[in-house]
């Protein structure tokens, strides 16, 4: 049986969102070699707690400059052609005019022609890990919505055409990507469900170039360990609907648990997963704390219908300790769940 398919066929599984949180000696002096080692260390971490779907870390993401975003903005746009990295004053009066971008100082970026792919390269990325990884894994990718989102755009001046025009080159990326799923991230749609219809699809032209198993992750925000977006999962259940997805990774533990009963409403044919860990709160979830909340998932959505759990987010603002502690969690109280201890 190969990877994909273990993932595909097992009852409920376990999976990070993506990021970690990045070691301080390699903050201190980074090289290829540190990635690699660090790499290592975090899809190790992951294995030996028994997670079934692991993740990178994202590391070589990560920004000094820039990290309370953690690298999921300029990592993906700097290296982009027609996107110009140097910005004067009155484009950044501009940028903090514009009421898409209340929570950043300055623009990634000013889109000044035709987008590109440029030097981006991100199956080179995921080579490095699939060599380290004896688990099926998982590779990340933002979304063209929140990245068309992020950039001050003086060329398209349309934020559904820039958005497609990012999408283009992500679907580009993802075809050539050897990860047995590929999740595409959107954080910023939650705070803006009334662009769902463009933003679904921009979603699909990458979704439908993953050449392996497809996922797309939804949160409200993760700026420095802060909620961002406001709104409710309602708004966005005809955005979910559309997406050629085969699964989908929520946030849920840090929401209202009676919001759970909006995903009576997703088609059947698209697998749930259930964020069961908080990763705004530093308290290390129980395993009896995690059965709960998939129980309370049965109950309310059906026995069967949950297919993934995993924290609401990713790790990369929390503790190493912590995030260990709550990676340990999510296997014993699945485990627990299941009756598996």
């Amino acid at each position: 049986m190969s990877a994909s398919n273990s993932v595909k066929n097992a009852r409920i599984l376990t999976t990070t969102v993506g990021s970690y949180p990045v070691p301080d000696w390699l903050v201190a002096l980074p090289s290829e070699q540190a990635v690699i080692d660090a790499t290592r260390v975090v899809i190790d971490t992951q294995e030996q707690a028994g997670i079934d779907l692991v993740c990178d870390g994202e590391l070589y993401r990560f920004d000094v400059n820039h990290p309370e975003t953690n690298g999921m903005i300029e990592y993906f746009v700097r290296p982009m052609s027609g996107v110009r990295n140097e910005i004067g004053l009155a484009e950044w009066l501009a940028f903090k005019q514009s009421p898409d971008h209340k929570f950043r100082r300055r623009p990634p970026g000013v889109v000044d022609s035709a987008i590109g792919p440029g030097s981006l390269d991100l199956p080179a990325a995921c080579t490095r890990a699939r060599k380290l990884a004896t688990r099926p894994l998982k590779f990340t990718l933002t979304g063209p919505h929140m990245l068309a989102k992020m950039l001050l755009d003086n060329h398209y001046k349309d934020k559904a055409a820039l958005t497609m025009a990012i999408a283009d080159v992500l679907a580009e990326q993802v075809k050539h990507i050897d990860a047995d799923v590929i999740q595409v991230d959107e954080a910023n749609l939650p705070g803006s469900p009334e662009e769902w219809k463009w933003a679904a699809d921009a979603m699909n032209r990458v979704l439908d170039a993953i050449p392996s198993v497809p996922a797309v992750h939804l949160c409200f925000g993760n700026y420095g360990g802060q909620t961002i977006q406001k709104g409710g999962w309602c708004k966005l259940i005809d955005y979910l609907n559309e997406l050629h997805v085969n699964h989908i990774v929520m946030e849920n533990a840090h929401r209202p648990p009676e919001e759970l009963a909006v995903f009576k409403e997703l088609r059947p044919e698209i697998g749930f997963g259930l964020g069961v860990v908080d990763i705004k709160q530093t308290v290390v979830e129980s395993a009896d704390s995690i059965a709960r909340a998939i129980e309370h998932a049965d109950k309310v959505l059906g026995v069967g219908r949950v297919k993934y759990i995993h924290p609401d987010c990713g790790f990369w603002m929390l503790k190493r300790g912590i995030a260990d502690g709550k990676i340990r969690a999510l296997v014993l109280g699945r485990d627990l769940y299941e009756g598996r201890n």
